[in-house]
């Protein structure tokens, strides 16, 4: 076993040790509410947010990006599970939103091998790459942050299955203060239906 296997097994059993009453917690998240955000290891939902297990749904993937699996996770969060309010956070630094970001589709085109640290950046290292059924989205990185939190709030906000009585509220978190900030015309986006 390596060196982290060891460490998650040693840490998943003190953890056990404690667990008590938590085996009891309903599925449903007990505040009624779901943050999709990214998966970068500087954000810690639990703790910007204030939650503790059962609280709430908390879906995370590269960028905090509302793609048609995180929504369909968020239709599932409120449809069986009740969330009646989402949240969706980027934050500031973020890679999807650097060079290395935006050329991560055009990598996935080319292969799905790790890329290589070079001097000129990230590059493909594979020798003969397949770009064969390689899907890349575009949708993965993007310029500006402010506007991809409105991007996805709107997106779904406007998708068929996603309840018009759910708000929806966009905010960015900064990773120099820990701080989340709103952005308005996002959370102005999500507003549910009248």
């Amino acid at each position: 076993m390596s060196k982290i296997v060891d460490e998650v097994v040693a840490a998943n059993a003190a953890y056990a040790e404690g667990f008590g009453a938590k085996g009891d917690l309903a599925a449903p998240p007990a505040r009624g509410f779901l943050i999709l955000t990214c998966m970068d290891a500087r954000l810690d939902p639990a703790k910007f947010a204030g939650l503790v297990e059962g609280d709430a749904h908390v879906l995370r993937n590269g960028g905090g990006r509302a793609t048609d699996d995180a929504i369909r996770s968020m239709i599932i969060s409120h449809k069986l599970l009740g969330t009646r309010e989402w949240f969706i956070i980027q934050h500031t630094e973020c890679g999807m939103q650097t060079s290395e970001g935006k050329r991560l589709a055009v990598f996935l085109e080319e292969s799905s091998e790790r890329a290589g640290k070079t001097n000129a950046g990230f590059q493909n290292v594979c020798v003969d790459c397949d770009a064969t059924d390689r899907h890349a989205k575009k949708e993965l990185a993007f310029d500006d942050l402010k506007k991809s939190v409105v991007d996805d709030v709107t997106r779904v906000r406007n998708h068929p299955l996603v309840n018009p009585e759910i708000p929806i509220y966009g905010y960015i978190y900064d990773v120099k203060t820990g701080k989340l900030i709103e952005v308005e015309e996002a959370t102005a986006a999500g507003r549910p239906a009248a």
